[in-house]
């Protein structure tokens, strides 16, 4: 553009916004031409004298101000790329306390920031200053002090990730691991293949020694095997503070030379490592045999962020040391959040710490909602959760308690019950309870505990609470105390108990070892719940009798669907106050007649009435395609204050009174 200030150049869709702001009057455009044709052309300095040549580079932004953009080497990460890419000198004319160097030789020794001012003055007072505002952009600040940031390139140690191959034997090691979640595995692949050369040297005044000295003549770095080992051998003896305490020449072998120039004369550098190099060796010092461990590691488990910190640079550490991977299996977590979908912080007044937890709910509670959680995800966390949690480990610990107490008089070595002898109902409950233990070992085994949650919690909600220990409860409270049936309920259940202390012992530690320590003295076969082994799967089946039940189960539904229908027209208040009168067809009559012994014990009701006509009128169930229909009425006669069952033959028991003749058998021992 030709202008009544001169000729400029600058972006052609930039021209409506900038040129007022420049203050150049009329103007004429008197030439176009693409960006690229400007690469390579010589610039002055607006106040150096130093020549300036134009380069190119993606991330000069077309959206604000003239498409050209001081590029500075020595003070950014993506002018440093620049830089290097055209061969830039690096300069760098600011000291370690933020200070410009003599090399500006107009603002030596402010600070850089200070002298924003001064240096817009001047640019205005050479003509170099077309015009000025003041704009909010990001700006990478401190975390600590929140002050903004000033960029240095200095000299660093490296270490090479394409030299002998680190990089390419690093990926391929990953393939070699299994990560869990599996998308983990390709998030670290995306982050090796573009990782740069890793910064291993830190500049602070504290900290592990990168133990690289410097001759006092030529500034030439002195570091070997020779001199590492010597070094070594050193911290061995007296620690790494060694580093700090003693004189340069006894840090170093006796005779050492500059390979260089030939001088004895050596300082000490000041660089320290980085503390993920520390942290990434640490597999090399406690994966030790004297330690009682082994190396690799079995398991690492850390954040999602740590793919690009501790996995990936124990990894990097292990591949140039060792040649193999630190671990063999690699488990990633999400973060915390409140309820809102926040990060918990502090600042923020939404942070629930452990004790606040454990005083409340005890430390059971909270080591059960970590194993509700999906931790590949963010997990939320809140005191309505917790109550929610809480109210499955009540479920489970009355389960457990239900259990406990109806083995008072159970001794296993003279009561046990053998599986050929047992009611099909307790065989049928100690399948459902060996499909639970399969699922369950085979979610530790996978690690996806919230799995574990779930099926623990459907197991003593459903299988266990509104089923078995239900039904359970006439042959435990009402049988005789050695009666074969109430010995063979006790026998499945002294089996269930047991093992489900050690199937949810590392859940649950102090509620299982609770228990554990008052099951009877026959079931204890070791001092703790914590030294027995995870229970095995039963090997043995019974198809057969798993379908029948399972069919059987189906019937029970749909007859406790009937009976809700009667609690809530208020005819009946407890099952036991109903009779259930069933007409049956084809499979299904087989199957009710096959069982119809047990079918007021697995109802709950006081007695099943089989019809030999189709059911009729008001309250008739029609299910499974019309072959079983249900009526469900109060039941007849007297109610039993035993049992609680209803009975027309209340007193027919000679010499007991006011009981059903069940009970009365039982209580005359006749």
């Amino acid at each position: 553009l030709k202008t009544e200030r001169g000729i400029y150049i600058l972006s052609m869709n930039m021209i409506e916004d900038p040129i007022p702001k420049m203050n150049l009057g009329e103007y004429e455009e008197v030439a176009t031409f693409s960006g690229k044709e400007l690469e390579g052309v010589v610039t002055e300095h607006p106040f150096i004298e130093r020549e300036s040549i134009v380069v190119l580079a993606d991330y000069v932004s077309s959206e604000a101000g003239t498409g050209c953009v001081h590029t500075a080497p020595g003070h950014g990460h993506d002018d440093f790329i620049t830089g290097k890419k055209y061969e830039l000198p690096i300069l760098t004319p600011v000291d370690d306390k933020g200070r410009f160097t003599e090399e500006v030789e107009l603002f030596k020794g402010r600070f850089v920031f200070d002298a924003d001012k001064d240096i817009i003055d001047l640019l205005k007072e050479r003509g170099a200053l077309l015009g000025a505002e003041r704009i909010s952009h990001s700006y990478p600040h401190c975390w600590r002090c929140k002050k903004p940031i000033i960029f240095r390139a200095t000299e660093q140690w490296f270490v090479a990730v394409d030299n002998n191959r680190l990089r390419e034997r690093a990926l391929k090691a990953v393939k070699e691991t299994e990560w869990i979640p599996k998308w983990s595995q390709a998030r670290i692949v995306g982050m090796l293949n573009v990782r740069p050369d890793w910064c291993i040297s830190r500049q602070r005044n504290w900290g592990v020694p990168i133990p690289i000295f410097y001759c006092d003549e030529c500034n030439e770095p002195i570091v070997s095997d020779e001199t590492l080992k010597f070094f070594q051998n050193l911290v061995r003896e007296k620690g790494v503070e060694v580093w700090y305490l003693e004189e340069t020449d006894s840090l170093l072998p006796p005779g050492t030379k500059c390979p260089k120039c030939g001088s004895k004369s050596f300082s000490k550098g000041n660089d320290i490592l980085d503390v993920w190099f520390e942290s990434g060796s640490s597999h090399l010092a406690v994966l030790k045999p004297e330690n009682g461990l082994q190396w690799p590691s079995d398991l690492y488990l850390e954040g999602s962020d740590q793919h690009r910190g501790w996995f990936q640079i124990s990894l990097l550490i292990a591949m140039a040391t060792r040649g193999a991977p630190p671990f063999s299996t690699v488990l990633t977590h999400g973060f915390m959040i409140d309820e809102n979908g926040r990060a918990m912080h502090k600042s923020l007044g939404n942070v629930i710490s452990p004790n606040e937890i454990t005083d409340k709910y005890g430390a059971d509670v909270l080591r059960l909602w970590v194993t509700s959680e999906d931790y590949r995800n963010d997990i939320v966390l809140s005191f309505n959760l917790l109550d929610q949690v809480a109210e499955v480990y009540r479920r489970i610990r009355n389960t457990i308690r239900f259990m406990l107490g109806n083995l008072y008089d159970f001794d296993a070595t003279k009561h046990s019950v053998s599986l050929e002898d047992m009611e099909e109902m307790d065989i049928y409950a100690l399948m459902k309870f060996n499909e639970l233990k399969k699922k369950v070992l085979s979610y530790y085994e996978l690690m996806e505990f919230h799995k574990i949650f779930h099926s623990v919690h459907y197991f003593c909600a459903e299988d266990m609470s509104a089923f078995y220990l239900d039904v359970l409860k006439d042959r435990l409270y009402i049988e005789k105390p050695d009666s074969p049936r109430r010995r063979s309920a006790q026998t499945a259940i002294s089996k269930i108990l047991k093992e489900f202390l050690l199937l949810m012992a590392p859940i649950i530690p102090f509620t299982t070892e609770e228990a554990y320590q008052n099951l009877p003295d026959t079931m204890r076969d070791v001092e703790s719940v914590h030294l027995g082994d995870l229970p095995t799967i039963d090997e043995w089946e019974r198809p057969e009798l798993y379908s029948r039940w399972e069919k059987l189960m189906e019937v029970r539904g749909e007859v406790n669907k009937a009976l809700e229908d009667l609690r809530k027209s208020g005819d009946i208040g407890h099952s036991l106050d109903a009779e259930v009168v069933l007409y049956s067809e084809g499979e299904v009559r087989e199957l009710l007649n096959r069982a119809k012994q047990i079918l007021p014990e697995l109802f709950i009701v006081s007695s099943v009435v089989f019809s030999e006509e189709r059911l009729e009128g008001e309250g008739v169930s029609v299910v499974f395609d019309g072959d079983l229909m249900i009526k469900v009425r109060k039941a007849e006669g007297e109610k039993c204050p035993r049992c609680w069952h209803y009975s027309k033959e209340i007193g027919m028991v000679r010499d007991v009174k006011g009981l059903c003749p069940r009970c009365g058998i039982i209580i005359s021992d006749k």
